[in-house]
């Protein structure tokens, strides 16, 4: 498929090169037209659909001697499935023109006009109705009696769905004074509230779900079996008519309200108007009300009133000269923002989402959006100053959505004109809603963050896995996969869980060695790894809490410098911003105050201290070795790169921070050693420029030998 960004203007191809962009757009569309139509599984969006058709449109009236055989120009709808038998439309089903803007129905009525031979000033009616998101449906009555159902199918023949049709309660089997042969043309489609209904059942029985209420009408009403559809709500609206014994009216709109009449549905919506510029105004109202209609609808549709207007009219090959679709844009559209929620996300930041009355939006039904952070729906910063892109956003507004590909739909703008008087700003938490601990926006952050970390629900899968992961207990044959698992099934709920699963192994919870995966021996060998690592350095336990800011580098300055586990966090409980305990955790060197204040809000939020204090219980924590002051390396930085043959880089760097060295990964002017391997590239030649010292590896090996 061709791709926006690698399109060359029409007017710049060449002959060969149109000719290969037809026989692509042709393969596109015609697979786009058998997904939608005949498979009811759409592959793109109407709007990626409707770009690639004006594509083929524009070439083909550039390079006319190149339109295929088999057109997609010429195309209406889909082929037939497999499993129907065939109706012959009597009166070919046609598709609509598409207009996208105010200026296509301007020049729409223009070519009325001039195709009629009418000043501009000359009285000229349209009907403007919905356009309804459903499968198209032609019932055919004879002397009052409904003989056939069909489909719309490829135009010419559709899909016979007599049995079907006749479950649907807005289609009525007898007509009391209709014409002697009258077909009744209309849509199929499902409302809002049955759709959601069917997915509910159907996610319930394990079953298929639908991306939107039009796939799920035209799957319901495309079954083998009448018995399905009957269990299916579908509705049906009539708004047009094909073969006639008699006219109905000499209006579209007497014709429509001649329906009426006979006990079809048909849209309130639907109104006659006298100007382009009524036309548009109506399209702007419906546009409006398109969230609470109860109904997808993708558009409205003008069509001249009079029918003998719309004789004269004609048809092209596939539309007629006398209607077009005025298409709302694909991606956007207005609805109610119900509520805002808070949600906490796995590293604890507190997200706003934006609760909808549901509406489809580029194929897909939104019910939800993101409000991006605090300062968005303020629209302003934490200063009071306006920031791009933000809104002043509150519950009861209506909003215009956005969504673009598979981006999150999001709120692309308010309409401060219905806003509710008693419509109150947004109030953004300070706690937590998951588990209450304090919820901290940091200087510079646009994000408040949960600072419950180990005992906040919705952190505490991604806090279990970090504390199991390599640099923290790396505990053999317990990683993220079954951590995760043991979570969901309540064995594992906090750290402290993992080092009591033996004690609660044969006191009523379900068998380890019972589970999928696990044995008898594969279950006693995690417990003695889970054993193992009771006894377990500072810096790891430190690491392993997953405060944030706090990474495995901080960890061992921290254990470093307060060598226990008690003079740790005796420090930690001490320290107040402006006591002797604080100055002495910020001259640390590696440590701002940006990460002292996590780590002392960590511990001072009772829950979460509650559940380290209960997995220090399990430990037998080690204390730090004491770096040296006395080494060559003592209170220089140093940098490795390159490769290093004879310990690893992680050893190295142990050893360096043994000798009291501070490591560092890039080189600046505070660097006093470089150590380089093999392979040092531009650090070594950035330390040649500084005059910085640099050794090799043996260099390194010899500096240290002894110590």
């Amino acid at each position: 498929m061709v791709e926006a960004a690698d399109v060359t203007p029409v007017e710049t191809l060449t002959e060969a090169e149109a000719r290969a962009e037809l026989d692509e757009l042709a393969a596109a569309l015609h697979r786009a037209n058998a997904a939608y139509h005949r498979d009811d599984a759409p592959e793109i969006s109407d709007a990626e659909y409707d770009a690639l058709k004006r594509r083929n449109a524009e070439i083909e009236a550039r390079f006319p001697e190149l339109k295929r055989t088999d057109s997609p120009s010429d195309v209406i709808g889909g082929a037939v499935a497999e499993g129907f038998s065939k109706v012959t439309h009597a009166q070919r089903m046609l598709s609509l023109g598409n207009g996208f803007s105010d200026d296509d129905i301007l020049e729409f009525d223009q070519s009325i006009r001039r195709y009629l031979g009418q000043s501009e000033d000359a009285p000229l009616v349209y009907t403007a109705e919905p356009k309804i998101d459903g499968l198209s449906l032609s019932l055919r009555y004879e002397d009052g009696r409904l003989v056939q159902a069909a489909t719309r199918g490829d135009g010419s023949v559709g899909e016979n769905v007599t049995a079907n049709a006749l479950t649907i309660q807005d289609i009525p089997d007898r007509l009391e004074g209709a014409p002697a042969l009258l077909e009744v043309r209309g849509e199929v489609y499902m409302s809002h509230a049955d759709f959601a209904a069917l997915n509910a059942r159907q996610a319930e029985a394990g079953a298929k779900t639908f991306a939107n209420p039009r796939n799920a009408a035209a799957g319901s009403l495309r079954q083998l079996d009448p018995e399905i559809t009957r269990a299916r709500p579908l509705r049906f609206f009539a708004y047009a008519w094909g073969v006639l014994s008699e006219p109905l009216a000499e209006t579209q709109s007497g014709a429509i309200a001649r329906l009426a009449d006979l006990g079809f549905q048909t849209n309130p919506l639907t109104r006659t108007c006298a100007t382009p510029a009524e036309m548009i105004a109506h399209y702007r109202e419906i546009e409006a009300q398109r969230a609470t209609l109860g109904y997808d609808i993708d558009g409205v549709v003008y069509k001249v009133d009079d029918l003998a207007l719309q004789a004269r009219l004609g048809f092209r090959s596939t539309t007629p000269r006398w209607a077009i679709a005025h298409k709302f844009p694909a991606e956007l559209a207005w609805t109610r923002l119900e509520a805002i929620d808070i949600q906490v996300g796995r590293t604890g930041a507190l997200s706003p989402v934006a609760r909808l009355t549901p509406v489809t939006v580029g194929g897909v039904v939104v019910s939800n959006a993101t409000l991006h952070n605090e300062d968005y729906i303020a629209g302003r910063d934490s200063k009071g100053g306006e920031i791009r892109g933000g809104k002043d956003i509150r519950e009861h507004d209506w909003v215009q959505v956005y969504r673009a590909g598979d981006v999150i739909p999001k709120i692309a703008d308010v309409d401060l004109s219905k806003r509710p008087d008693d419509a109150a700003p947004f109030v953004f938490p300070t706690t937590c809603p998951d588990c209450g601990s304090d919820a901290v926006r940091e200087e510079g952050d646009s994000v408040r963050r949960c600072t419950g970390g180990l005992i906040c629900p919705a952190q505490a899968v991604e806090k279990l896995k970090h504390f199991v992961s390599r640099a923290a207990f790396d505990i053999e044959g317990l990683g993220a996969k079954q951590v995760e698992q043991f979570y969901r099934d309540g064995w594992v709920a906090e750290p402290a869980d993992i080092f009591q699963l033996e004690a609660r192994y044969g006191s009523g919870m379900q068998q380890l060695k019972n589970r999928e995966g696990w044995g008898e021996k594969s279950a006693k060998k995690l417990f003695e790894s889970i054993d193992e690592k009771r006894k377990i350095p500072l810096s790891r336990v430190i690491f392993s809490l997953g405060i944030r800011h706090v990474g495995e580098q901080a960890s061992n300055l921290l254990a470093t410098h307060y060598g226990t586990w008690d003079g740790f966090i005796g420090a930690m409980d001490a320290a107040e911003p402006g006591s002797a305990a604080w100055d002495e955790l910020l001259g640390i060197d590696g440590v701002g105050e940006v990460m002292a204040m996590s780590l002392t809000l960590a511990f001072r939020q009772e829950a979460e201290r509650a559940s380290i204090d209960r997995l220090v219980a399990e430990l037998d924590i080690q204390a730090a070795e004491a770096r040296q002051t006395d080494s060559p390396v003592a209170g220089k930085t140093l940098v490795f790169t390159g490769t290093l043959e004879k310990m690893t880089r992680a050893e190295a760097k142990a050893r360096a921070e043994a000798l009291g060295a501070k490591v560092s990964g890039s080189v600046s002017s505070k660097t006093d050693l470089l150590i380089a391997g093999p392979g040092a590239g531009s650090k070594a030649k950035k330390a040649a420029e500084l005059g910085i010292e640099t050794i090799d590896e043996d260099g390194w090996l010899a500096l240290i030998e002894g110590l």
